[in-house]
């Protein structure tokens, strides 16, 4: 567990050095995750400790989302000031990713679908 541990946290600075060095908008986290998925995919996909720390992480993953709930109790009164554009930002994300996976999910239907001629 401890390699594992220690191979996630490896690629998250990789990429936290990468996105400072080259000054990129990007998180430093969302590269490192890019650069694990692509030494996943050309070694053939996680080894057996990998997938159990992953597994045990994910379990514990609604811990990580104390710091963001304090963050909300802590600055309740700026979100209170903000509130409409926070608002905006939520809805408008929300149902863009719904029509988003809408129209993914009807691509991918269609592809699946057998020729006009097949289905008699």
């Amino acid at each position: 567990m401890l390699a594992a541990l220690t191979l996630l946290l490896l690629f998250q600075l990789a990429g936290e050095v990468i996105a400072r060095a080259l000054a990129l908008p990007i998180p430093g986290p969302v590269i490192g995750m890019a650069l694990l998925f692509l030494a996943l995919l050309v070694r053939g996909g996680p080894g057996d400790d990998l997938r159990s720390t992953a597994g045990t992480l994910l379990q514990h993953l609604s811990l990580l989302f104390v710091p963001a709930g304090t963050g909300v109790v802590l600055y309740g009164s700026r979100i209170a000031d903000e509130w409409l554009p926070l608002g905006v930002a939520l809805v408008g994300s929300t149902a863009l990713a719904i029509a988003v996976t809408a129209l993914v999910l009807q691509a991918l239907l269609r592809r699946r679908e057998p020729p006009a001629e097949d289905r008699r």
